[in-house]
């Protein structure tokens, strides 16, 4: 989402070296709003419990232009923190320069708590061969579901409407949006539909893949690679005939009008912005996001309803389901390097980032200013202290939030801020699409395979080519139609393109993953 780059270097508050046994070294993965890091309180609170010196190096965007060449180089930095900043494939290939901490547990007794509370985090945690390289984070709060789907309910009141059932009622409604001057300022600038920017490497949060599960699919993250699971069977949504009829739905809305005309070359900041309206006037009638005011902003939110998953069809046989995001536990937020020169100081470190007190500050900010411990165990989230930002903005001004090594457990007492509780709540019309859901058989997972670098390297070359056309004509067929013309002849080039093979190489990493639980 960000486009900016910000690299910053800053010591840790010493003029301590490398070999005085305490400095350590960390390059740290951070949104492009969020302060320094020393001009955080828990970051000097991290040092003296640990008893260290941290030089820290900030970097809040084109991480991978980073990275790629670091890696190759050997040359990492005693810690680098960040959500997935070093990935599965990242280990796969390049798994000698990160430390195996499989032998360092005693050393970290609070990641050894998490793993002996949270189910699957040590799965999470181990490669194939056994070794720990990097560490996951549970933040715990989260719903089941990164993407949640809005419906402007004063528009619908307005014209006389009811919330739509299925995607041709929705087609209606957003026809009666771009038509019925719902806003009321005389003007047709209402847009009916509009979603999040398209990458080029598969498909991410509050996209309109969302709708997937109008027709019976379950997709994670959005869609992502495309990859899914239909009774213990790998397939990829791409070559899909939902997909087809989801986009033959979405060309339909074009057509018409109802798509903002932005839809495919706004940025993220835009798609945010225009969507707050001006004042308590809004803009957009129906969408997505992660909360209805991260999403409509704290003038036209309250105008919006959160809404259940629309089947495709009426009286259609397939039960709905929906995006299931493992959010609450997720990879690979910190690694240590396996030449750390003072490796004890940089375990102590990693120990501090999963302490209660540390992982509160580092998800929500910094204690008093922006969390209120009333215990051990009792924490309040207070509001923004700058009455400008909303909740979820303001988190990310104040701390690493969702990017940080975090350990929330169980048995705290925490008052949530009020977009965390905002989500959990939009999230409930979607709960439906969860229940009776077996999870084993229709929820790709994902979060707890791990490959080998070659099946990773050949997914991964493969996928170059699938998104090369998978993408493109996503929206060429949206935007000027000829899906059912292209069809067959897609999914011919898909699968010499690697997706038979992709889906063949997660088959067998599936079937051994369900055989071991």
């Amino acid at each position: 989402m960000a486009t900016s780059l910000v690299l910053t270097a800053c010591g840790g508050g010493s003029d301590a070296g490398p070999g005085d046994g305490k400095t350590v070294t960390i390059l740290v993965i951070k949104h492009p709003l969020t302060k320094k890091m020393t001009d955080m309180t828990w970051v000097a609170e991290l040092e003296k419990n640990a008893d260290v010196t941290i030089k820290w190096e900030e970097v809040s965007a084109d991480w991978d232009q980073k990275k790629n060449p670091m890696l190759a180089a050997g040359d990492v930095p005693d810690l680098i923190i960040g959500a997935n900043a070093i990935t599965d494939s990242d280990l796969a290939t390049f798994g000698s320069l990160f430390e195996d901490l499989s032998d360092d547990l005693d050393a970290l007794p609070n990641v050894k708590e998490m793993f002996d509370q949270v189910d699957g985090a040590q799965l999470l945690a181990t490669s194939l061969d056994g070794k720990i390289n990097s560490i996951p984070s549970y933040k715990r709060f989260w719903p089941q579901t990164v993407t949640h789907q809005y419906i402007n309910q004063q528009w619908l009141d307005t014209l006389g409407l009811a919330t739509p059932t299925t995607w041709d009622e929705l087609f209606d409604v957003l026809v009666a949006f771009k038509e019925g001057d719902p806003n009321g300022n005389g003007q047709a600038d209402e847009i009916a539909m509009d979603f999040a920017p398209l990458g080029t490497t598969g498909f991410g949060y509050f996209q309109p893949t969302a709708l997937l599960g109008g027709t019976g699919m379950t997709i994670s993250g959005g869609g992502g690679s495309g990859i899914i699971l239909e009774d213990g069977t790998v397939e990829n949504l791409f070559a899909d005939e939902r997909y087809k009829e989801l986009v033959s739905f979405l060309n339909r809305c074009w057509e018409a009008g109802l798509i903002s005309e932005e839809a495919f070359t706004q940025d993220y900041s835009t798609y945010q912005s225009v969507a707050r309206g001006t004042g308590d006037e809004a803009r957009v009638g129906f969408s997505w996001g992660w909360s209805g005011s991260d999403r409509f902003g704290p003038g036209v939110y309250e105008q919006y309803s959160a809404m259940a998953s629309l089947p495709a069809e009426a009286g259609q046989s397939e039960d709905v389901s929906w995006s299931y995001d493992f959010e609450n536990l997720t990879r690979n937020h910190v690694t240590m390097s396996a030449k750390a020169k003072n490796k004890d100081a940089v375990l102590r470190t990693i120990n501090e980032f999963y302490s209660t007190d540390t992982s509160i500050q580092v998800l929500f900010g910094d204690i008093p200013t922006n969390v209120e411990k009333v215990s051990d165990t009792d924490f309040n989230v207070l509001p923004p202290a700058d009455a400008n930002l909303d909740p979820s903005t303001w988190k990310w001004t104040s701390s690493l939030a969702d990017n940080g090594p975090i350990f929330i457990r169980e048995d705290l007492n925490v008052e949530l801020p009020s977009d965390l509780a905002e989500a959990v709540q939009d999230a409930v019309p979607l709960q439906p699409a969860f229940d009776g859901l077996d999870a084993d058989k229709f929820v790709w997972p994902g979060l707890f395979i791990k490959m080998s670098s070659e099946d990773l390297s050949t997914i991964a070359l493969n996928n170059t080519a699938i998104f090369g056309l998978a993408m493109p004509k996503f929206a060429q067929w949206i935007t000027a139609g000829g899906v059912e013309e292209e069809w067959d002849s897609y999914v011919s080039q898909l699968d010499t393109l690697g997706v038979t093979a992709n889906n063949e190489i997660h088959q067998k990493y599936y079937d051994e993953y369900i055989a071991s639980k």
